[in-house]
């Protein structure tokens, strides 16, 4: 029987429980990585964390004894943890590597490895390709206990959560904050981030911040469809003036305003810049993937910002900001870093800051939405996820990528771009956006229109002259 091939996406190895995601292959890619790592050094540190998914604990022991048997030293996360806090934790402890046992966004039935570098973000794409590369079809499975490893040094327990708390103790000033009289409401989505926040906002209503490994059957991805508890919590709790989401591993965020409306990364990632440009008086360059809203660089230009667009992949972002200097970036899914942080994604960092920022203006989320909007206009975003078949998703990109879509119902482009999918510019002033996913059976269809009428409108068409 021929070995599965192992294939990082845009954030990491993703592949379904039992089925592709095996011990053995994650023992594969462990040995990979270990290859990699002594390369360049002859006793590289890795830091390994997992987060509350199933088999999250087996998969990253399982990491830890192949590592640790080919003689480098593994500090491990006792309990789950987010990933942030597994990239904290290799910065802190001066790693060579972090690995995070995740699917983060994905069902329930998948599990995932993140590779961390030790700048404390996403390692490059040339890294992960090189370990890519060194994955070998067979291994011999290491026999040597995790005790027996801690035993002869190899392998040291560490409090990664205490480690991050005690990093935003030092980063917001949190007694200021649980006395705001803006009340918060937050949901884990059965996550890694659920413990956290009952440290830090004791005084936050929590909702799905109990440890389900399956997620009760949902997807912990925190757009509007899968957050209708939180919502429905803010519109019938006037004393709620924001709800926070974070995704399975918490590096992903979604926020409602007090009236129980849906605040996407595009409105959070203004938000983030129109707050540090203009109130903190910071500055940088902004750094977005191909997906997020145009709407960004007007903001920029407003503030003067240099503007990049990359890759969707949030580590072309993290790349970025380790040798230049950036206030933002972010990517359209949620995953958000900004200056003063560690180079990634940080549901719960982006969270606080916004809390910080309503607390210290006094206006509440849907007040400083407003304020967004007086800078770069109204807009409404949305995107359609299609479940089909892998070859209708590849005929769909391949013709989108020869030019075989001229408009979509009544709605004209005047211009595309294809950094990463296919992007049309409408001549109403919004745009759609086709991208295959390259984890799942899966055709995503963003769309930004000036009304939510209008955008739900655009996406229909497009849905229709797809012919799905």
């Amino acid at each position: 029987m021929t070995p599965d091939k192992i294939k990082f996406g845009t954030d990491g190895w993703r592949a379904i429980i039992a089925q592709d995601y095996t011990v053995y292959n994650v023992a594969r890619v462990s040995h990979a990585l270990a290859k990699w790592l002594l390369q360049g050094s002859s006793r590289p540190c890795v830091v390994i964390g997992h987060d509350c998914r199933f088999g999250g604990r087996l998969f990253a022991d399982t990491a830890a004894q192949v590592l640790c048997a080919q003689g480098l030293k593994v500090l491990m996360a006792d309990g789950f943890v987010s990933t942030p806090m597994v990239s904290l934790g290799v910065l802190q402890h001066q790693a060579q590597q972090g690995v995070v046992i995740t699917a983060s966004h994905n069902p329930p039935s998948y599990n995932g490895y993140k590779l961390k570098g030790a700048h404390g973000g996403p390692s490059n794409p040339a890294d992960i390709a090189a370990v890519e590369a060194l994955i070998e079809d067979e291994i011999i499975l290491p026999t040597t206990t995790l005790e027996e490893f801690e035993q002869q040094g190899l392998l040291e327990w560490v409090d990664l959560e205490r480690e991050y708390f005690d990093y935003l103790q030092g980063k917001f000033d949190f007694k200021k904050l649980n006395e705001s009289t803006f009340k918060l409401a937050y949901d884990a989505m059965y996550g890694a981030g659920q413990n956290i926040i009952r440290q830090v906002l004791p005084g936050a209503v929590l909702l799905r911040c109990d440890n389900n490994p399956g997620f009760h059957g949902q997807a912990p991805e925190p757009i509007d469809k899968n957050l209708q508890p939180l919502a429905n919590t803010l519109r019938h709790t006037p004393e709620l003036k924001m709800g926070l989401a974070t995704d399975g591993d918490a590096d992903r965020i979604g926020l409602y305003d007090e009236d129980g409306n849906f605040v996407d990364a595009h409105h959070i990632l203004l938000l983030l810049i129109h707050y540090l440009a203009r109130y903190k008086k910071m500055s940088g360059k902004v750094a977005i993937a191909f997906s997020v809203t145009d709407r960004v660089k007007r903001m920029a230009e407003a503030y003067g910002l240099p503007v990049e667009v990359t890759p969707i992949g949030f580590k072309y972002i993290s790349e970025i900001m380790t040798r230049e200097d950036v206030l933002v970036g972010g990517e359209e899914s949620g995953g958000i870093a900004v200056k003063g942080h560690i180079p990634e994604r940080d549901g719960i960092f982006d969270g606080l800051l916004i809390y910080e920022f309503m607390r210290e203006t006094g206006k509440t989320l849907k007040e400083l939405v407003a304020e967004v909007y007086e800078v770069v206009g109204n807009f409404v975003y949305d995107r359609a996820d299609l479940h089909i078949e892998n070859s209708k998703k590849e005929a769909i990109i391949r013709t989108a990528m020869d030019g075989g879509y001229s408009r979509f119902g009544s709605y004209e482009f005047d211009r595309t771009e294809n950094i990463d999918g296919m992007k049309y510019h409408l001549s109403n002033g919004g745009w759609v956006m086709l991208r295959a996913s390259g984890t799942e059976p899966l055709l995503r269809i963003y769309a930004e229109g000036n009304s939510r009428e209008e955008t739900a409108h655009i996406l229909q068409s497009v849905k229709q002259e797809l012919g799905l």
